[in-house]
């Protein structure tokens, strides 16, 4: 009967889905500040971003999970639960979709900034198995922002790309980025950004519908310009 017990106080402190690290509202606390201020100092602290996402995403992940349960291309991402990964992407078939293509040009990307979908880190820290794939799915769809976007991989495409996710989804993990990203950047750079990339990307982001309601993996062979048409991202400046 005192196992019993014991089991019964620790079932809220159990594991969700595997990786999951049950935590209390304070260890999130002390986890979101070490993490701002490891991210603040090295932006490509990845892994730090990632669970700064993770720790401060309490608001804004059930707003991003009811925005998919009522649309029916987000709805059918959440039941079926798609993974963008090497494994599930058949490279050889997107490199030859015509130029132009999503699949063409998301390859091209990840090629000419020599990254990989396989370096996003899974979720650990967030207490519901639901959540922990809404932002998984929001980490594995980043590359397709930045190949939406027009933007590379450097210090002021992520600022830009930041900015767009930033209003897009309301977490305070794309806030903070954006909003202490540039501190990296050229003077010359940060006018470029002012003046330009930060007013297109807000009102992109406030234009486009739902960026977790599209199944990329099913739009391979959409041109992007006709994506970013039907999503509402304005051409890139």
């Amino acid at each position: 009967e005192e196992e019993e017990e014991e089991e019964e106080e620790e079932e809220g402190r159990c594991p969700l889905y595997p990786g999951h690290i049950p935590t209390s509202p304070l260890q999130k606390a002390l986890l979101a500040a070490g993490s701002a201020c490891a991210a603040l100092w090295d932006p490509y602290r990845h892994d730090m971003v990632a669970v700064l996402g993770e720790t401060t995403g309490c608001l804004a992940l059930p707003n991003l999970r009811d925005k998919m349960k009522h649309h029916p291309e987000g709805y059918r991402i959440l039941q079926e639960r798609p993974r963008i990964r090497l494994s599930t992407l058949d490279m050889a078939r997107l490199r030859g979709l015509p130029d132009g293509s999503l699949g063409r040009e998301y390859v091209r990307f990840l090629e000419d900034n020599k990254v990989s979908p396989d370096t996003r880190m899974p979720p650990k820290f967030v207490d519901d198995e639901e959540l922990a794939y809404v932002i998984q799915r929001y980490r594995e769809v980043h590359d397709l922002m930045h190949t939406l976007l027009g933007m590379p991989t450097n210090m002021l495409g992520e600022v830009v790309v930041k900015w767009f996710e930033a209003v897009q989804t309301g977490l305070p993990m794309c806030v903070l980025g954006a909003a202490f990203g540039p501190v990296h950047l050229s003077a010359r750079k940060l006018q470029v950004l002012a003046t330009e990339l930060v007013p297109w990307a807000i009102r992109s982001g406030r234009n486009a519908s739902c960026i977790l309601n599209v199944y990329y993996e099913q739009r391979w062979e959409q041109p992007v310009e006709s994506l970013r048409e039907e999503i509402g991202i304005f051409p890139p400046p």
